[in-house]
């Protein structure tokens, strides 16, 4: 009797909790809504680099635990490049190697360092202990910039010089065009690789051409040499988080490079996406916990309280013209948006929703209908085509009683709005892998019709596998472990083998194959009852 008192009482609150929630999600939807800007612009814009004036000098950082099945690809294609080798060192640290991978990063020309921790374990902690080496024996600041990659990549022969053009008109923080050289390995890996462009179209690009601050997406970016003149300090599971979130803080911007292309190979394993985008998502989580006050503040406060670790504060006060006070205005407002932008990215949005749909949607209207019962509620109610769709052809209403039978029922009929509200968003997020595969024809590898089509139904899982890692990284210890790397792709195949895939027959046929298959597939999920059909 108390318990069902409490039900009672809960749901007497519901309409007022709803107009919050509501409330609450329309706040939410106009802060994300200047990312349709970012599609806009991504979809026809990118920045361009003028040729450099000067070819300066790098250092390139392979952090490599037993990769010997690839690294000697990525030195061959750093030793390929159209840039005067003079300029460039490539150093590699064997991190806890149990074969040979150090033998051959030197055999391929490469300065090598190796290191046992059993106990530090992270990329971040390899890539650490190199760049101290290289202090030790080089200084870190007689190079001007380092790159980054992973000893699973490849680089195109002018990918050296395309980002030397963006790092020569003075950029200190710059990332690239991220390709996959196994695309048509399986489902698992082209999810991937649909990603990382559709974060190129829609992120990377607008950000570039507005001067904002992208993000460092693990490997594939260059940065000055002032950023680890102290040192390197990002050792947490996901290094390239932790580094753009403090790069925003600090009042950097993280530019993009669209003519710089390296290719990267993605997991194949569903296990191995699994722990992996585990490991994103915590990594997420702790850098919104380190960085997300600061850029928080850099909202409101603009560059007055800057976590500065890196620049040299500027003691001499410049006398202000008109000209430097509206470009230090505008510096300002670009700072504090970039900082809002790079905590929109860093907030977990999907845990803020899904507690507040628990409370609200499914135990306090479970609440209600305990109280008011369940009359007329349309089975087939929401907001996406697909659920308008079915509102149009079937009228499935369900009546029931005050009591503790509505209670239950209506939790259920909350978790169903949810599940068609999700094969909904799952069904429209289809058009993404369309969009990539017309706009990137060019730059993705030659695959066959029935792969682009069963690609296109599987890539909306790469969304929801990293929705539910989120919520699992909240409550597991996730530790890092390597990625197991075997493609014998190489540059040579790529660039001998690279056709452009510009068949317009071809995409009009698959185009209508999609077409036919989200309405298949919009009609099967509606044939679990007849028309007009009641339950009480």
């Amino acid at each position: 009797m108390y318990l069902m008192n409490i039900i009672s009482s809960i749901g007497e609150h519901y309409l007022s909790w709803r107009h919050v929630y509501n409330v609450i999600g329309s706040v939410l939807a106009i802060l994300m809504a200047y990312k349709t800007v970012y599609w806009l612009i991504g979809l026809f814009f990118t920045r361009k680099f003028k040729p450099a004036k000067k070819k300066h000098k790098y250092a390139i950082l392979i952090a490599a635990r037993n990769e010997k099945n690839v690294i000697g690809n990525l030195l061959d294609s750093i030793n390929k490049q159209d840039y005067p080798s003079e300029l460039l060192t490539t150093f590699v640290v064997a991190d806890n190697c149990t074969d040979n991978t150090a033998e051959i990063a030197r055999k391929h020309g490469a300065v090598c360092y190796e290191r046992f921790d059993n106990e530090h374990k992270t990329k971040g902690f390899a890539l650490q202990y190199l760049l101290e080496k290289i202090g030790e024996d080089y200084g870190r600041m007689s190079f001007e910039g380092y790159f980054i990659f992973d000893a699973d990549n490849l680089l195109k022969s002018d990918y050296i010089s395309k980002m030397n053009d963006a790092f020569d008109s003075g950029e200190k923080i710059i990332t690239s065009y991220r390709n996959t050289k196994n695309f048509d390995e399986n489902w698992i890996a082209s999810t991937y690789a649909i990603h990382w462009i559709r974060s190129i179209r829609c992120n990377h690009r607008a950000r570039s051409v507005l001067r904002l601050a992208t993000n460092i997406q693990g490997t594939g970016f260059l940065f000055t040499n002032e950023i680890v003149k102290n040192g390197w300090h990002y050792t947490s599971l996901t290094e390239d988080r932790a580094l753009t979130a403090d790069a925003v803080a600090q009042g950097y911007r993280i530019s993009y490079q669209d003519e710089a292309m390296f290719y990267d190979e993605q997991p194949t394993s569903l296990k191995v996406a699994l722990r992996q985008r585990t490991r994103w998502s915590k990594g997420h989580l702790l850098a919104f916990i380190e960085s997300g006050p600061y850029l928080f503040i850099n909202i409101f406060f603009g560059k007055l309280f800057l976590k500065t670790r890196w620049q040299e504060k500027k003691k001499k006060k410049e006398k202000k013209t008109f000209k430097s006070v509206m470009l230090s205005i505008v510096e300002s407002i670009r700072h504090r948006f970039a900082s809002f932008d790079t905590l929109m990215q860093l907030t977990p949005f999907s845990v803020f929703n899904l507690a507040r749909w628990l409370i609200v949607v499914v135990i306090m209207y479970g609440c209600y209908c305990y109280n008011m019962g369940i009359n007329g509620s349309n089975l087939f109610s929401g907001s996406t085509y697909l659920a308008k769709a079915l509102r149009s052809l079937f009228e499935i209403k369900i009546v029931i009683n005050p009591g503790i039978n509505a209670f239950f029922v209506g939790m259920l009929i909350s978790i169903w709005f949810r599940l068609l509200y999700r094969i909904g968003m799952y069904i429209q997020d289809m058009w993404i892998a369309v969009y990539v595969f017309i706009i990137e024809r060019k730059n993705i590898k030659k695959i066959s019709f029935m792969k682009k089509v069963l690609y296109t139904l599987t890539w909306p899982t790469f969304d929801i596998i990293g929705r539910y890692s989120t919520y699992a990284a909240l409550f597991m210890k996730v530790t890092w472990k390597p990625i197991p790397h075997d493609s014998k792709v190489t540059i040579d195949d790529i660039h001998n083998n690279k056709e452009k895939n510009s068949n317009t027959n071809s995409n009009i046929r698959w185009l209508v194959t999609v077409f036919i298959t989200t309405f298949i597939l919009s009609i099967a999920f509606s044939f679990i009852s007849t028309n007009s059909i009641f339950i009480r």
